[in-house]
C-alpha cells in the first residue's frame, strides 16, 4: 500500500543548528546607528538562548524581528533595555551600545536607560490610575517637568502623538483600564513616548488586538518613525512587511539574515529564511 504523503499542507519542522551558517547573511551594519549590538550571547542558566548576534539599529528606522516561536527574538529585544536583568538566571555577554555608550556598563542606571529605550508589551498594561496619570507618571518620576502646565502639555502632546487625545480628552480623570484594548495599547504607547525616548521596543504589540485596532497601531508606528527608532517583534509576516524598513530573521537563537524588508520577503538569501517566509516551517 502506497503511504506517500501527498498533502500540500506545509510540514512544520525546525531545522537543527547544523544547518545554520555561522555568519549572518546580509549587512548587519547601517550608516547611522542609534544602537549597536556586537557578539551578544544570552544564557538562561545552561541554555544558550542567543548566540553571537551582531546588528545595528538605525536612527529613525522601523526594524522588525521575525522568526518561529522560541527563536530568541523577544529575548534579544529585552536585551536592548536590560529587561532581562529582572530574570535571575539570565546572563548577557557581548556589547550593546546606545549612541556609543555600553548599556551594560556597571555605571549605567537602568531607570534612565529604560526612559531612553522604552517598551510596549504584548498585552496592554495600563497602570491602575487615571488616563492622565498613566501618561504623567514617567515625566513626574524623571523630573522632566517643573509645573502643572508643563505636565498638562506633555500629556496632551503624548496622547495626540499616540492618536488618542480626541477620544479621551474629556475623560482624562477616568481609569486607563476602562479603555478598549486598542485604546489601552495606544495609552501605553503615549506613556512610553511621554519621557521622550530615543528608541521604542514593541513586543508583539498587536497580538491581542482586533484587525481595526491593529491597523491603527500600524498607522501609529509609521507616524512615530519620524521621531523615534522603533524595534518591533512580530509573529505576523504581513505586519512586518507593512510597517518595517528592515527585517531581521532569527532561528534557534541565531540571527540568520537581515536586510531591507522588501528584499527579505521577495528574495531571501538564506535557505532558512526562504523556508520560513514560504511557510515550510513556523
Amino acid at each position: 500500500m502506497d503511504m506517500t504523503l501527498t498533502t500540500s499542507e506545509p510540514v512544520l519542522t525546525i531545522k537543527e543548528p547544523s544547518s545554520v551558517t555561522e555568519k549572518t547573511v546580509g549587512s548587519v551594519h547601517v550608516d547611522n546607528p542609534r544602537m549597536q549590538a556586537k557578539n551578544v550571547d544570552v544564557y538562561y542558566d545552561d541554555k544558550h538562548a542567543i548566540q553571537d548576534v551582531t546588528i545595528d539599529i538605525g536612527a529613525n528606522e522601523v526594524i522588525a524581528f521575525i522568526g518561529p516561536s522560541g527563536c530568541g527574538k523577544s529575548t534579544f529585544l529585552r536585551c536592548l533595555n536590560r529587561m532581562n536583568d529582572t530574570i535571575d538566571i539570565c546572563r548577557v555577554e557581548g556589547s550593546i551600545t546606545i549612541d556609543g555608550k555600553d548599556i551594560y556598563d556597571p555605571s549605567v542606571d537602568v531607570v534612565p536607560l529604560r526612559a531612553r529605550v522604552g517598551m510596549v508589551f504584548q498585552k496592554p498594561n495600563p497602570f491602575p490610575k487615571s488616563i492622565y496619570d498613566n501618561v504623567a507618571y514617567g515625566p513626574r518620576i524623571h523630573g522632566l517637568v517643573e509645573s502643572k502646565a508643563e505636565l498638562d502639555e506633555v500629556v496632551e502632546q503624548s496622547l495626540t502623538r499616540a492618536g488618542l487625545w480626541g477620544e479621551v480628552k474629556d475623560r482624562l480623570d477616568q481609569p486607563g483600564t476602562g479603555l478598549s484594548g486598542g485604546q489601552q495599547q495606544r495609552l501605553c504607547i503615549a506613556r512610553a513616548i511621554a519621557v521622550s525616548p530615543e528608541v521604542i521596543l514593541m513586543d508583539e504589540p498587536c497580538s491581542a488586538l482586533d484587525p481595526i485596532a491593529t491597523a491603527r497601531i500600524e498607522e501609529l508606528i509609521h507616524e512615530l518613525s519620524d521621531q523615534f527608532t522603533i524595534v518591533i517583534v512580530t509573529h505576523s509576516m504581513q505586519q512586518a512587511a507593512r510597517v518595517s524598513s528592515r527585517t531581521a530573521y532569527f532561528h534557534l537563537g541565531k540571527l540568520i539574515e537581515v536586510g531591507p524588508t522588501k528584499q527579505i520577503f521577495t528574495s531571501p538569501q538564506h535557505e532558512l529564511t526562504q523556508d520560513y517566509i514560504t511557510g515550510r516551517f513556523g
